[in-house]
Formats: C-alpha cells, sequence, structure tokens
C-alpha cells in the first residue's frame, strides 16, 4: 500500500493551501457539535514513521477544535523492562494488563473526538519486534526472519480488528492515518531535531538507532496496513514531507466521514424506547401485586412471557464464530437435589479455603491474574459463595467488583467499557459480583438495549473474554443455579425476617414473572459462550452449602493445573 503515496507531486503554496483549510476547518467545528448532539464517536487514529509530524498534524487540528469535547492520547513507549519480567513466562502472561487496556481506557464517549498520536498499531508492532528480535530493532546482522515477524505482526492485529469493529457497531466513526516519509526525508527531519538543542530531547537514541531499519520497518508497515484495511476502518495513507497537503488531507477526510456518519446515524434513543415498550408489554399486569393476582391474571402473564421468551430467542444468533466447548448447559438439565450434610461442609470448606490460601501465594509469584465471574438468579447465593472466597485469602490480593446500574458516561461507552477499565493485575484476584453478561440477561430482557445490540453482543463478549485469556488470565465463569421453587422459599424468607428484608425488593418479584424470559436468555447465552477458551461452570445452589465448596474447589483444581 505504501507505494501509491506520491511523493513526486510539487508542495502547495499558501495561497492556494490557506484559504481550503479555513473553509474545511469552519466546517469542520459544525459537524463537531452536530456529532455531538448526535452521540456519533470519533476516533482518530495517526500512525506512521518517527519524525512524520503526527503529533503536528493533532495540533493543528486541536487548534480549531472545541477542546471540551476533544481529548488526545499518546500512546506510552514500550516498557522493556515489564517486558523482560513477563518474557519466556511458561504460565502465558504477557504483562501486568491486557496491552489492549491502555486503548480501552483512553476511549472518549459518544459524542466526542479522541485523537490517539500513535496507537495499537504501534503497540503490536512494538510487541512483535520484542518478541521476535529481543528490542525495539531489526537491524540487517540480527537474528530474524521476517516471514516469522510478520505473522507475529498479524497475530497481534487480531485483537485489534475486533476492537475496532466493535467501536463501529456501537455507534464510532474511525478515521486511521499512515504518516509516510521516504528514507531520506526521514533522516532529514530526525537529524535536524536532533541537532536543534531546544528539541533535541524528542530524538532519543533509540529513534537514531531505527533510522537503519527503514527497508526492514517498510516491508512490516506495509504488511501491518493491508492486514488491518478493514471494510469499516480503511487506512487513508498521507505525504508526511508536505506539511501543507497533509493537512488538507486530513480536514477532507474528517469532513467527509462525518458528513456520513451523521446522514447514516440511527434514532438510537428510539430503537431502544421500542425494545423496552415491547419488553414491558404486558407490564399492566406485572403491577398487580403478587399476593393480590387472580388465577386468571398469573395465567395471562405466564402465557405473554413465554411468547416473549420465544421472540426474543428467535432473534438470538442461531450459532457463534468461535469454537464452543462440549456439553453446554441448559437450565432445565441442571441437578437441583445436589447437597452436602453440614459437618461435611464445614471440613471440605476449610481444606479448600486452605488449599485455596496457598495456590494464591504461588499464582502471585507467578504474576497470574485471576478472574472470577459469578452470574446467576436473584437470591442463588452468589454473594455468599463469593464471601467464602475472599475468606480464604489476604484482603490485598483481591478487588470485588459490583455490577451497579451503569452511570452515564459508562451509557455513553461501549457495553464492555466498564469491564474494560475494571481488571485485576498480573498476580491479583478479580472477582466480578454479577458481569459484562448483563447485556444478554437483564439488558435483553428488559429492554434497555435492543435487539441487535444484545444479539451482537455475545461475540462482543467472547471476544473480551479471549483477550483476557490471551493475556494469561485465568477465567473462571460461574452460574450459580436456583430453582424456581426454592427462589419463592428464599424470598418469602427474606420478606418475613427484618434482618434480611433489605435484600428483598419489588424487582426481584417482578423478575420471578419474568422467569421464562431470563430462562430463555440464559440458554442462550450458554449455548453461544461456552466456548473453549472460557467455558461455563454451574454452581448447584439449591443447597448454598454445596454450591460454596464446588466453586472453591473448581477454583483449586484450576489453578493447579495452571500452576503444574
Amino acid at each position: 500500500m505504501l507505494e501509491t503515496v506520491d511523493f513526486s507531486r510539487e508542495p502547495l503554496s499558501k495561497e492556494t493551501y490557506k484559504p481550503r483549510k479555513d473553509e474545511l476547518m469552519k466546517e469542520l467545528v459544525v459537524l463537531q457539535q452536530q456529532a455531538r448532539e448526535r452521540g456519533v464517536g470519533l476516533v482518530v487514529l495517526f500512525e506512521g514513521w518517527d519524525g512524520a509530524g503526527k503529533g503536528s498534524r493533532i495540533s493543528d487540528l486541536m487548534y480549531n477544535l472545541d477542546a471540551r469535547a476533544t481529548s488526545v492520547h499518546v500512546t506510552e513507549n514500550f516498557d522493556a523492562k515489564a517486558a523482560r519480567e513477563f518474557a519466556g513466562s511458561k504460565y502465558g502472561v504477557t504483562g501486568f494488563f491486557p496491552s489492549m487496556q491502555e486503548f480501552w481506557m483512553s476511549l472518549g464517549m459518544r459524542g466526542t473526538i479522541t485523537f490517539y498520536d500513535r496507537g495499537w498499531y504501534t503497540m503490536a508492532m512494538q510487541h512483535m519486534l520484542y518478541e521476535e528480535y529481543g528490542d525495539q530493532s531489526a537491524k540487517k546482522g540480527k537474528k530474524h526472519d521476517e516471514g516469522s515477524a510478520i505473522r507475529a505482526l498479524r497475530h497481534h492485529l487480531a485483537s485489534v480488528g475486533d476492537f475496532e469493529k466493535q467501536l463501529v457497531d456501537d455507534g464510532y466513526l474511525i478515521v486511521k492515518f499512515f504518516v509516510h516519509m521516504t528514507k531520506e526525508g526521514q533522516k532529514r527531519r530526525i537529524t535536524k531535531l536532533h541537532d536543534d538543542p531546544a528539541t533535541r530531547w524528542r530524538v532519543s537514541e533509540a529513534k537514531l538507532s531505527r533510522l537503519g531499519d527503514y527497508e526492514q520497518a517498510y516491508r512490516l508497515y506495509d504488511n501491518l496496513l493491508e492486514g488491518s484495511d478493514f471494510s469499516f476502518a480503511p487506512w487513508h495513507l498521507l505525504n508526511g514531507e508536505d506539511k501543507r497537503d497533509c493537512n488538507l488531507r486530513i480536514a477532507e477526510t474528517l469532513v467527509s466521514a462525518l458528513r456520513s456518519a451523521l446522514a447514516a446515524a440511527p434514532d438510537e434513543a428510539a430503537a431502544k424506547a421500542a425494545a423496552k415498550a415491547q419488553a414491558n408489554s404486558s407490564g399492566a399486569l406485572e403491577n398487580v401485586s403478587l399476593f393480590d393476582r387472580t388465577p386468571e391474571q398469573e395465567q395471562a402473564i405466564r402465557e405473554q412471557a413465554e411468547a416473549e421468551a420465544r421472540e426474543a430467542h428467535c432473534r438470538a444468533p442461531h450459532a457463534s464464530r468461535f469454537q464452543q466447548a462440549p456439553n453446554a448447559p441448559t437450565v432445565d438439565d441442571i441437578d437441583c437435589t445436589l447437597q452436602l450434610d453440614r459437618e461435611t461442609y464445614r471440613e471440605e470448606l476449610k481444606e479448600q479455603q486452605k488449599r485455596f490460601a496457598k495456590l494464591e501465594l504461588e499464582m502471585y509469584r507467578k504474576r497470574i491474574p485471576l478472574i472470577l465471574m459469578y452470574e446467576g438468579w436473584d437470591a442463588a447465593g452468589k454473594g455468599g459463595s463469593i464471601k467464602r472466597v475472599a475468606q480464604a485469602i489476604d484482603a490485598r490480593a483481591y478487588t470485588i467488583f459490583p455490577s451497579p446500574a451503569p452511570t452515564k458516561p459508562e451509557l455513553l461507552h461501549p457495553h464492555l467499557w466498564r469491564y474494560w477499565t475494571r481488571l485485576p493485575k498480573a498476580g491479583h484476584v478479580g472477582i466480578y459480583d454479577r458481569s459484562w453478561y448483563g447485556r444478554v440477561l437483564v439488558e435483553r430482557v428488559e429492554g434497555f438495549a435492543s435487539p441487535a445490540e444484545w444479539a451482537r453482543a455475545y461475540d462482543e463478549i467472547n471476544e473480551f473474554e479471549q483477550e483476557l485469556v490471551r493475556w494469561g488470565a485465568l477465567l473462571l465463569k460461574f452460574w450459580v443455579n436456583v430453582s424456581p421453587e426454592e427462589q419463592l422459599n428464599r424470598f418469602t424468607d427474606r420478606q418475613n425476617d427484618p434482618a434480611k428484608q433489605w435484600k428483598i425488593t419489588d424487582e426481584d418479584w417482578r423478575n420471578r414473572d419474568k422467569y421464562p424470559q431470563y430462562k430463555a436468555a440464559v440458554d442462550d447465552m450458554f449455548r453461544l459462550t461456552h466456548t473453549k477458551h472460557a467455558p461455563w461452570t454451574v454452581l448447584e445452589s439449591d443447597d448454598k452449602l454445596y454450591a460454596r465448596v464446588k466453586a472453591l474447589t473448581v477454583i483449586n483444581d484450576a489453578l493447579e493445573k495452571r500452576l503444574d
């Protein structure tokens, strides 16, 4: 692709350049405000050669745009010290956090513009160079296999493609620029910066040493661009040696992209309102107290719930593009009779907690991140199981992440964003009391997400979990199950016990009316996300004692297998 950049054109004159630039900037400012009102997020990525002027191009744009709805993220330099700590880890951990987290965290809300001065492609290149050559250079004379380097680079691009597709599906517009230079032009620019005492700080020894890598880097960049020129996020190549032409092409591209995006932007609020209205179509009957209903009203509610469950199931994808593990659970096949007597429970709980305490210390030394994710029915015993797991280890070793209703900033980001940004550090334990599966459970059933949003969320979740596993996390997903009959007993006990009444709400009772919809959603979740890299484990919790011991046993067995 790089050969298509024309370096032979005469540089633009100031007289030609300035009026056109001023005209484009005026329109871009207006489009920025329209995008803000319509909730269209713009992500602008600048990649390119050292010394190509990426930062200057961003500065020129920032001078004109509304700074209140604009942010700039400069990608951190490769941390060789941290890389050495994890290099060659037989446990597969690649760093303290997933390599994409830096970009997840810096992503602006829909309606804003996020500029990336270098980004996930620089990250992919840096990681590939370190893995293949041991540092950030690929000079001739070093032991290297360029074909292997290109294959490694494309492996890193898998996460990139998933990230960009999720952003586009969620209402973001991605514009990617690569600022190209000739070998002579780059050398001239870098040398000039280095020779000027005022700008020498911008030219590290590493940048100087990379000047000799141009031919090999050219081939790697060309493969990177070809492998990531997605239809939903194509590359725009720029001549970095002509600043004026570069600025005009950037402005023209952004104006054109925003025009198209605004013309195609759906009325998201209307779609969600329609989904919620559909989900709540039986609301008039649901508002009748559970204890005041006639048999006819009960029957009408059941029939309506079953019809909605069938309709939602038909909207779910038929299959996932991810390879599923065998024997996906279903709600009807879960054994609700499993139990432990209290004396056996005390002995086994103590044994498994001691075992976990020992394994967690080893896990910490080996820098293995452990992610424990709990989903389940109301009153199934998630909190009690989490408490027994956390009780076994040092309070500094774990973080419990609850999943309350999303905040406004979270609603203006992709639904996974609040989990992308809340992960345990390598060597620590992250415990999720409810999770990213809310998208395909409560948001599906209650109409908080449109059918299109929750239908595509299954593979978005699979992509996220795959990224966690690629990072090196040990990810365990628990479904805490309780039968409807036992759930009713627990609800009634909570209602009648003043010390437990805070645990029961009107929402819990309403959710029981929607059991068929939730059951269909759970079965679809099992069917589409019981993947080989992240299968589900059911905790049969009609007997809470049995479920608590099973959770700890599963955790310990998985840790021993990873550490063995």
